[in-house]
């Protein structure tokens, strides 16, 4: 995966996010021999790039599960970013990505807080500890209220230990809480969650009063519920970064440009009024998450009852993005044809328009140039070629593009 930009809400400046991928565990004893790894890196890194002018990276984000042996060679997928020696203002150094997701089934409780440590300890010996701080993004799920009140919230009880050791180890060293906060999150687990708590129209029918202060919608409620659990455990003072918050385009039936338009406005304009929220009346420091298109992030159509077909949809989906497909999106209303031409079509864009891209079994795909886009569903190009026809007045340019369609939709339209 390569650079992705985040906008960092302050009406100043922006800045740019660097992500290394990384699924890889290993067990809390191998970090001993990894330290030398980790002081490696942040050397070649980190201390060659810090300098008092230059692009200012806010965030560089590792997203490291462990530093030993197979994540040090992800350490060379930023060799060529930084071969151009350019210089960098670099604050944070963030180490995982929601590593404490129930999903992982407690994968990484044993290796983050190490990693943490030993890049702590890279950073303390080049010198660079008061001006680079280590971080982990953690998603909201670490804490909770029983009572949904903010002033009821505290750390997940079967990981308040470990949160209280990594919560410990941020303010010894100076570093904020970085959490990443999605309200849109809240209506897509939750059909009957009211739509105007999710923005900041400061209207909704559904705000409350916890202990005096009004929550009007649940972006504040949220992030106030962690400044209770920190004030709880003694870390009342602890910064707080927002590491991610937007709001999707497509995938879901809340998931659509006005919405998306909506929320990432109302946000900024609490950003621009320093409003803060009512634990923490103070302008937020919080980065929007994403300016680019995650095509990687894909889900797969409903099911399909032809045997022969549904495991070259579900091999599409898997490698292309069938984000669209969903209930309620942008192509949620295509039929069983439509959804297997989709998803066709995302694997052939997603391969660069390789013949091979086309080769499902059995003849199932065939190439056209007729666009089956239909009202919002709209059949992405990757890659439009340009020919040149002859005239009276020289040559001018058109486009031909290629699309792949399920060989049964595109052969019935013509019969």
């Amino acid at each position: 995966s390569g650079a992705v930009y985040k906008a960092k809400a302050t009406t100043s400046w922006s800045s740019l996010v660097l992500p290394i991928y990384s699924s890889t565990t290993a067990a809390v004893a191998e970090f001993r021999k990894c330290e030398q790894a980790a002081e490696n890196w942040v050397a070649k890194n980190v201390s060659s790039h810090i300098s008092s002018g230059g692009i200012d990276i806010s965030l560089l984000w590792l997203l490291l599960w462990c530093l030993c042996s197979t994540i040090c060679g992800a350490f060379l997928v930023l060799e060529d970013l930084f071969a151009s020696n350019f210089e960098l203002f670099i604050r944070y150094v963030a180490v995982g990505n929601e590593p404490f997701l129930s999903t992982y089934n407690g994968s990484f409780l044993g290796t983050t807080l190490p990693a943490l440590q030993n890049i702590q300890s890279a950073l303390t010996k080049a010198g660079l500890d008061a001006r680079v701080k280590v971080t982990v993004p953690l998603n909201a799920d670490v804490y909770e209220s029983p009572t949904n009140l903010p002033s009821d919230g505290n750390f997940r009880s079967d990981i308040q230990d470990l949160m209280l050791s990594i919560v410990k180890f941020l303010s010894d060293n100076g570093a904020p809480f970085t959490v990443n906060i999605y309200p849109f999150i809240s209506l897509y687990t939750n059909p009957n969650f009211p739509l105007g708590f999710a923005f900041f129209n400061n209207s909704s029918s559904s705000s409350f009063t916890d202990g005096g202060k009004i929550y009007d919608n649940v972006f504040d409620a949220n992030h106030d519920t962690l400044v209770w659990a920190l004030q709880k455990n003694g870390y009342g003072n602890l910064s707080i970064v927002i590491g991610e918050i937007g709001w999707p385009t497509d995938g879901d039936q809340n998931a659509n440009l006005n919405y998306a338009q909506q929320f990432n406005q109302g946000f900024m304009n609490n950003v621009i009024a320093g409003k803060g929220t009512p634990m923490r009346p103070a302008p937020v420091d919080a980065y929007l998450f994403s300016l680019l298109d995650e095509d990687a992030k894909s889900i797969q159509p409903a099911s399909l009852d032809d045997p022969q077909v549904a495991p070259s949809v579900s091999y599409a989906c898997a490698r292309a993005d069938c984000t669209s497909l969903g209930y309620g999106t942008s192509c949620g209303d295509l039929s069983a044809q439509g959804n297997i031409s989709y998803a066709f079509n995302s694997y052939y864009q997603q391969n660069n328009q390789l013949e091979s891209a086309c080769g499902f079994p059995d003849n199932l795909s065939v190439v056209t140039s007729n666009d089956p886009s239909t009202g919002t569903c709209k059949f992405r190009i990757m890659i439009q070629s340009h020919s040149v026809t002859s005239g009276v007045e020289g040559g001018r340019g058109f486009s031909m593009s290629s699309f792949v369609a399920f060989a049964f939709a595109f052969l019935s339209a013509f019969l």
